[in-house]
C-alpha cells in the first residue's frame, strides 16, 4: 500500500461519520446518500495531494463533502433540501424548545425542515455544519466568510427558525 492510499484510508476512517451526515442532510434516499458518499470519497482521493494544510483536515473534508453534496444533484442549488433526522439530539441542543413543543415533535420537525429548506444556500450550509457541532472558526473557513459574520448569521437563523416554530398551532 502506498503512502497516499494509507493517508486516504486514515482520513476516511477519521471522517466517515461527518461525510455520511452531510450526505443525509442533502438526500433522504438511501441510495442517493450512498452515491453521494462515494462521490465525496472520489473527490477526496482526487484532491488529497493538493491539500495544503491551510485549514484543519476536518474542515477541508467538510468543504469537499458540502461542495460535492451541493453539486451532486446537478440541479438548481436552491431546490436542494436538507433532511433532518428526528433522532438527532443536536437539534434540541440547537433550539431552545419548551416542554409543550417537545410533545409535538413530529410536527415541529416538519416545520423546521420546511423552514430550513427555505433558507439561502449559504444559510443551509451553515445550518448543516451547526447541526454537526462544527465550531464557528471552522464554519467560517468552510464558507469563506469571517467568524463574526458566521455568529451573526447563526443568530439570525436561530431567531428566524424560533419564530417559525412559535407560530405553529399545537
Amino acid at each position: 500500500m502506498n503512502k497516499k492510499e494509507e493517508k486516504f484510508r486514515k482520513v476516511i476512517a477519521d471522517n466517515e461519520n461527518r461525510i455520511m451526515s452531510i450526505c443525509r442532510y442533502y438526500s433522504i434516499n438511501d441510495d442517493d446518500q450512498k452515491d453521494m458518499y462515494q462521490e465525496v470519497l472520489i473527490n477526496v482521493w482526487k484532491s488529497l495531494d493538493s491539500f495544503r494544510g491551510d485549514a484543519q483536515l476536518s474542515t477541508w473534508i467538510y468543504r469537499v463533502a458540502v461542495n460535492t453534496a451541493m453539486g451532486f444533484a446537478k440541479k438548481e442549488i436552491r431546490r436542494q433540501k436538507i433532511f433532518l433526522d428526528q433522532k438527532d439530539n443536536s437539534l434540541q441542543n440547537f433550539m431552545d424548545v419548551d416542554e409543550n413543543l417537545v410533545k409535538e415533535k413530529e410536527k415541529l420537525f416538519q416545520v423546521l425542515e420546511n423552514q430550513i429548506n427555505q433558507l439561502s444556500v449559504i444559510d443551509k450550509i451553515i445550518m448543516t455544519l451547526v447541526l454537526e457541532s462544527v465550531n464557528h472558526k471552522e464554519i467560517a473557513s468552510v464558507i469563506g466568510i469571517t467568524e463574526p459574520n458566521v455568529r451573526v448569521k447563526i443568530h439570525r437563523i436561530k431567531n428566524e427558525l424560533k419564530e417559525a416554530l412559535q407560530s405553529v398551532n399545537l
